[in-house]
């Protein structure tokens, strides 16, 4: 058995949900180690479409424990909305917990948000106003509120009345109404009484499945170059996506950590603002957003599309340590007679970079460096092993692997479950 880390290898939206759905079939415990409900994991299967924003992607399967770990930024409200679609579609939550440690976005956090990037004007990052930085940037000033406080009201009192005192300030500042405490601390028993079952300390869960040697995936939101740290700063999420964050966000030791898979589009694509070298201003990238379906799962916002980047990924992978990539809508590249993969970018020095990212404004100004390739011109939806896969596919797929200096682990050729088969 082993603790898989399930990350990001380009700007987000690359398709994790539905590997980790595939993989928990077989997994004991899905840890959703980051992130809030600012983005969306969509994932096709017996229960229909559905677009996943805080449960775990491991929740389709009812042997399967699904935590939404320390790391992460819970608002209740499109918790508790996102249980009840997936209750109504009829699938069963009793394997579904909540870290007590995790932090809550409150409704402030969501109207300093939406002030705050209308303030930046021009300057604006493409935040999807759920309130995820407010919530982080709390939790780093010791005044955000976890989800284990809804078991203590009186220490939430207090806490809340803090955490106002700073919130109504900033909010009158940007020209935002106060929030009334007695009506939020109304809201929050709410949540307590709906939520309280489900919060708890994961720590003997997990400690219990370590010692038994169980399958443990830990699931990431969003991509490595939207990492706080690694990301094209400023136009990044405000929490670590990558594999090193996954076991502290989880609540696991860092040595537990057996195997990273680096999912990665066939292309590439992007939502939110910040430079995407590779990104296709053309009839090329409207044809791969209307064949990708390329809408956001939670803003439904049309994703910037470009060709594969070569470059990012070699980046993802070492900052990452992957031992394995999962390639996903290779489908989406059948009907193309040709097809680029970036392998550099050339700097407005002239200078030829194919092992390092530059820094934000030196990414602005670079020209990707491309490689054509044949495509194939038929129909991979059907292929369920490598070698089903078409001769020009296998050549397009052992460049991708040998950029990133990973092997190639999964392959998806369609939405459904049945679609993504095993490499190895």
């Amino acid at each position: 058995m082993s603790v898989t880390a399930i990350v990001g290898a380009q700007w987000g939206d690359e398709g994790k949900g539905r590997i980790i759905d595939f993989l928990a079939q077989q997994a004991d415990v899905v840890i959703r180690f980051q992130g809030g409900d600012n983005a969306g994991h969509t994932v096709i299967n017996q229960y229909g479409k559905r677009a996943l924003h805080l449960v775990p992607s491991g929740i389709f399967n009812p042997v399967t424990q699904n935590i939404i770990g320390a790391g992460c930024v819970v608002n209740p409200a499109s918790l508790l909305e996102e249980m009840a679609r997936l209750e109504a579609a009829g699938v069963t939550l009793g394997n579904l917990w909540i870290s007590n440690r995790a932090q809550m976005v409150m409704p402030y956090h969501r109207m300093l948000d939406a002030l705050e990037e209308a303030a930046r004007g021009k300057d604006s990052i493409g935040t999807t106003k759920r309130g995820i930085g407010p919530a982080y940037a709390d939790k780093a000033a010791r005044s955000g509120l976890r989800m284990g406080d809804l078991l203590h009201p009186h220490w939430l009192e207090a806490r809340l009345n803090d955490a106002l005192r700073t919130a109504n300030r900033k909010l009158q500042l940007l020209g935002g109404r106060p929030v009334d405490e007695r009506e939020l601390n109304a809201l929050l028993m709410d949540y307590r009484q709906k939520l309280r079952d489900r919060i708890v300390d994961v720590m003997p869960l997990l400690r219990q499945a370590l010692n038994a040697d169980a399958d443990i995936l830990l699931e990431g939101q969003l991509g490595v170059m939207r990492d706080l740290d690694w990301g094209i700063y400023p136009y990044v999420t405000s929490s670590n996506p990558t594999a090193a964050f996954a076991p502290i966000g989880a609540g696991l030791p860092a040595r537990s950590l057996d195997r990273v898979i680096g999912v990665v589009k066939a292309y590439s694509t992007a939502v939110g603002e910040g430079p995407f070298p590779t990104e296709l201003l053309d009839e090329t990238g409207d044809r791969l957003r209307e064949a990708g379906a390329e809408f956001g799962a939670t803003t439904g916002r049309p994703r910037r599309c470009g060709w594969f980047d070569g470059v990012a990924v070699r980046y993802a992978a070492w900052l990452n340590g992957m031992t394995g990539l999962a390639v996903t809508k290779l489908d989406v590249l059948d009907a193309f007679d040709e097809l680029q993969i970036c392998v550099g970018y050339r700097l407005p020095s002239g200078e030829l970079v194919t092992d390092a990212m530059p820094d934000t404004p030196l990414l602005y100004g670079v020209t990707p460096v491309y490689e054509t390739w044949p495509g194939w011109r038929s129909d991979t939806t059907r292929a369920r092993s490598w070698d089903d896969l078409p001769r020009a596919a296998r050549a397009y797929l052992h460049r991708i692997s040998e950029l990133a200096d990973v092997p190639i682990a999964y392959v998806s050729v369609g939405p459904e479950r049945e679609q993504m088969f095993d490499v190895s």
